[in-house]
């Protein structure tokens, strides 16, 4: 127990609920992060993707931007496992194999899928739940569109 558990009420300092548009950003920032950086090439495809999808049209670009810096703290703060955690819940049933297929182009993004990234994309079908085979098949997909 923390001295400040003693002194502040928690409430104030729990973290929002995620939106659909939280769910969605944080889940890429994590599927971009999870192989301990960033790349160049992931974060383009991440802003490129988000830029172009309809539920981020209307977001004024200071909002869009907060939201990004809150999801870059939690990021910080607790790596992706973290941020995959209050994320995925967010994601609407509808938009799930959006978000999966999208940050499978974002692991592809940089041309090289390391371990870290493999085992990411596994636990996000997973958590999404996704059906393997499906999975597989967008997984494909995404492996052709990234080729060459």
């Amino acid at each position: 127990m923390s001295l400040f558990d003693d002194v502040l009420d928690d409430s104030s300092f729990a973290p929002e609920q995620f939106g659909p548009q939280e769910g969605f950003a944080g889940t890429l920032l994590a599927a971009s992060a999870c192989d301990g950086h960033i790349a160049d090439e992931e974060v383009g495809a991440l802003v490129t993707t988000l830029a172009r999808m309809k539920m981020y049209q209307h977001v004024p670009p200071h909002r869009f931007n907060a939201m990004m810096d809150r999801l870059l703290g939690i990021l910080k703060r607790g790596g992706p496992e973290k941020l995959i955690a209050s994320a995925i819940p967010a994601v609407p049933p509808e938009l799930r194999e959006t978000v999966f297929a999208n940050a499978c182009d974002i692991v592809l993004a940089d041309g090289v899928v390391e371990a870290d990234e493999k085992a990411f994309i596994d636990d996000l079908m997973i958590k999404l739940e996704l059906d393997s085979q499906r999975a597989k098949t967008i997984v494909q997909v995404m492996v052709f569109k990234n080729q060459g």
